[in-house]
């Protein structure tokens, strides 16, 4: 009998660990007596992962915000790289979190280690050269968007297209209708983001443009998403200051129950922005980071989009409020001229119901559980 499969996988971010946990189970599905190991969330370590680094303590936005976890992301680093060495596992597993996955690549390829990389680094937007690291390291990508695969086919990296991880969770199949959970009165719901230093960035932004929303639709609500990620301490302190006239109300877990109670929402650039599109919510996305990274970054981004729903339909669908527009007026402005525009509204809705049809179907976790254990095969057959 062959001895049980051994896997490290790394997910650095909140996003990263949903999706290594829906791999994780299909993994255990085809192979249930396999080892897995890394670096993870709650999640992850729900499905039978053992973390030897919570990704929470990696998790960080920014070119110059990371130099403040440089000592710990280090220490991570040297954690992991130790592990390998000890455990040999017979496959690496890497989920987006290039600067430090690339590193871990490294030392696997030294150590002939196979590496199968999921959720692409997006490098298309912006550092393309990074391609001929990844083509060096990587034995497969497995992208989630369909141009993902053109682009690392036109450069001659192995790759599979396996469709969007998000479809394999609790998303309705089409659409929803207007859920019966939604009030009369309009309701923004508030997403910061799953980082701490995001949420105390924008939270307090985005409640100063509800007070001035407040002011000129009376009866507007307004639902806090607390990602797990995040500490409903932090939420809370952020929050206290307010009047208790704004109506705002805290939800913790899945951002679907802020979806469910929510008419639109504003939303901080990121994976959940897409989650909200294939529910049918019009969002508005914001983003903000130091000036010396957004300086740096706007000099190295190839792309038109920032919010991955406008660069999949290819156009701006969606309003990007980014660096000096990310501000309380803006987003109010742009909230209630989106209220206000109920036909407007409307043709938004119409258009993210295509979304998903871009995407591929449902299955992702499981045709990458499958590229996973090919690459173990091919080494031992």
């Amino acid at each position: 009998m062959p001895p049980p499969k051994c896997i490290m996988i790394i997910a650095g971010e909140a996003s990263g660990d949903m999706h290594g946990a829906k791999l994780a189970r299909s993994l255990k599905q085809r192979c249930g007596d396999a080892f897995l190991f890394g670096i993870g969330g709650k999640a992850m370590q729900a499905q039978g992962v053992r973390c030897i680094v919570d990704a929470k303590t990696l998790s960080v936005v920014g070119i110059t915000e990371v130099l403040v976890k440089l000592p710990t992301i280090f220490r991570a680093i040297s954690t992991v790289k130790k592990a390998l060495c000890s455990l040999k596992p017979d496959l690496l597993i890497l989920i987006d979190f290039p600067d430090f996955n690339f590193r871990i690549a490294a030392k696997s390829r030294k150590l002939d280690i196979p590496v199968l990389y999921y959720i692409s680094p997006q490098i298309w937007a912006w550092r393309q050269n990074r391609v001929k690291k990844i083509k060096r390291l990587v034995d497969h990508m497995a992208v989630i968007f369909p141009f993902e695969a053109q682009f690392y086919l036109e450069h001659h990296v192995p790759v599979t297209f396996v469709g969007h991880p998000l479809l394999d969770g609790d998303l309705p199949m089409s659409t929803p209708k207007a859920s019966a959970a939604r009030s009369e009165a309009p309701t923004v719901g508030l997403l910061p983001g799953s980082r701490e230093k995001e949420v105390s960035t924008l939270l307090p932004v985005m409640l100063e443009a509800a007070k001035i929303i407040k002011q000129k639709l009376p009866t507007a609500r307004f639902v806090v998403s607390c990602a797990e990620s995040i500490s409903i301490d932090l939420i809370r302190a952020i929050v206290r200051p307010y009047p208790a006239a704004l109506d705002i109300k805290i939800s913790t877990g899945p951002a679907v129950g802020v979806f469910q109670h929510s008419h639109l929402l504003v939303a901080a650039s990121g994976t959940v922005t897409l989650e909200a599109a294939l529910y049918g919510i019009p969002l508005v996305i914001v983003y903000k980071v130091s000036p010396l990274s957004y300086w740096l970054g706007r000099r190295l981004i190839k792309v038109k989009h920032i919010g991955i729903v406008n660069l999949i339909v290819n156009k701006m669908l969606l309003p990007e409020l980014i660096q000096d527009n990310a501000a309380p007026q803006p987003i109010a402005e742009t909230v209630t001229d989106m209220l206000n525009d109920q036909e407007k509204l409307r043709q938004i809705k119409a258009e993210l119901s295509g979304v998903r049809n871009l995407l591929g179907g449902a299955g992702a976790s499981d045709r990458v559980a499958g590229i996973a254990l090919d690459l173990i095969n091919t080494r031992h057959p």
